[in-house]
């Protein structure tokens, strides 16, 4: 099992920045890739940023030139840097990983960090 742990998450007005951070643990066989992704009222969760461990990152188009994603700490922590906030990532922020294993990939989810953006 692989826990996340998320952090970073608050109130900020609109234009602001906040800097989220999710680190892996437990029995971890070899991490592919790290992300975030958001969900708010009333709407499905949606892909915010991934990046694999091969260093390939892909955003959503609605946080390309104000988001970036970054890993620390050989990998198994990932970072994201928000800027340039708008009332509209106003969401639930949820950490994923995929961790590859010899015969399945697991897919892990932290429990969710608020991100509130005030107008």
């Amino acid at each position: 099992q692989v826990q996340l742990v998320e952090s970073g998450g608050g109130l900020v007005q609109a234009g602001g920045s906040l800097r989220l951070s999710c680190a892996a643990s437990g029995r971890i066989f070899s991490i592919v890739a790290m992300g975030w992704y958001r969900q708010a009222p009333g709407k499905q969760r949606e892909l915010v940023a991934v990046r694999s461990r091969g260093g390939s990152t892909t955003y959503a188009d609605s946080v390309k030139g104000r988001f970036t994603i970054s890993t620390a700490n050989g990998k198994n922590t990932v970072l994201l840097q928000m800027n340039s906030l708008k009332p509209e990532d106003t969401a639930v922020y949820y950490c994923n990983a995929v961790d590859r294993s010899s015969l399945y990939d697991y897919n892990y989810w932290g429990q969710g960090t608020q991100v509130t953006v005030s107008s």
